[in-house]
């Protein structure tokens, strides 16, 4: 179920004014939306980076993964 919740914010307009125009959204609403996705996007990206720097798939040659491209 998707739920909407209505917020009361004190934000600077210079701020507001510039995620408007970077994600050239019409409203202050479809702009925070956009701004916030984008930045659990960006972290999600870090964390998953974090995770497979410690734990690499290590590849002495294409053959094995080919193989494996090649059995699905």
């Amino acid at each position: 179920m998707f739920y909407r919740m209505k917020v009361t914010a004190i934000i600077a307009d210079d701020l507001v004014n510039n995620v408007k125009a970077y994600t050239r959204s019409p409203t202050v609403t479809e702009a925070i939306t956009i701004a916030l996705k984008d930045w659990l996007d960006i972290h999600n990206i870090k964390e998953l980076n974090k995770q497979i720097s410690q734990n690499p798939i290590h590849i002495d040659n294409g053959k094995q993964i080919r193989e494996m491209n090649r059995s699905k």
